[in-house]
């Protein structure tokens, strides 16, 4: 394939090669430090390509642009699946192996079995199809970007729906993510129920708040360095009290 073919050719020479339908892998939220992960699957009807003129990168479209191409993508796909990972799961098991079960989910839900799997990023063991991961897939494989739409608008809906009853953290602005008025926010009023504490910052919010994990967090997957003067983070009480 050349360079130039468009980020419909790695799916076209799937098909052509009686490998299809072909279905693209993508997840939202795994960098934030609040809210749930959301993985979704899509399967674009071959020669589609048309339709979707400017689809790429979910994070490279403007917000509006997102909402028509998630529209657009639920209207014309051959078949989707979104999962929603909560962050009770995230805590319990590590936002990695969270996202690995989401996808394998994701797949697994489709009604159209495919033929061949393409993934963002890394490789995913376990589904029941051959596959293959994609470096940039979001941006080089149009059914892994449908796949990035359906996950990104999904999940910034819900941390609107969040912010309504959580104005104090601005998640219809930050989205959960790592951003300086989050921060401010968490330093402010400590972790909400919506916050992963998994996570270090998050963690070390609650302690500095005199806070308990509301939920089982694995030790394995603990912000175990969060230490202060010898005592051990709300995250290893929860878990002592919880064994």
């Amino acid at each position: 394939m050349r360079r130039d073919s468009g980020n419909w050719a790695l799916q076209a020479a799937l098909d052509r090669r009686g490998l299809g339908p072909v279905a693209g892998v993508d997840e939202a939220g795994r960098g934030a430090c609040a809210g749930p992960l959301v993985v979704a699957s899509c399967v674009l009807r071959p020669g589609d390509a048309a339709r979707f003129e400017g689809l790429t990168d979910s994070k490279l479209l403007t917000a509006a642009a997102r909402d028509r191409m998630f529209d657009l993508v639920r209207k014309r796909a051959l078949d989707y699946s979104v999962v929603i990972v909560p962050v009770e799961e995230v805590d319990l098991i590590g936002v990695h192996v969270s996202n690995i079960e989401g996808m394998r989910r994701a797949i697994a839900r489709l009604r159209t079995h495919p033929g061949y799997v393409l993934i963002d990023g890394f490789r995913v063991p376990g589904l029941t199809a051959p596959s293959m991961p994609v470096v940039k897939g979001d941006q080089a494989v149009a059914c892994v970007a449908a796949a990035s739409v359906l996950a990104k608008v999904t999940r910034d809906r819900i941390m609107a729906e969040l912010h309504e009853s959580l104005p104090a953290y601005g998640f219809d602005e930050h989205k959960g993510y790592c951003t300086g008025a989050h921060s401010a926010a968490l330093a402010a009023h400590g972790p909400s129920h919506a916050h992963r504490w998994s996570y270090v910052n998050v963690a070390a919010a609650g302690l500095a708040h005199g806070m308990r994990a509301p939920h089982p967090v694995a030790l394995s997957v603990a912000a175990a360095a969060v230490v202060q003067n010898g005592r051990s983070t709300p995250v290893e009480q929860e878990e002592r009290e919880t064994a």
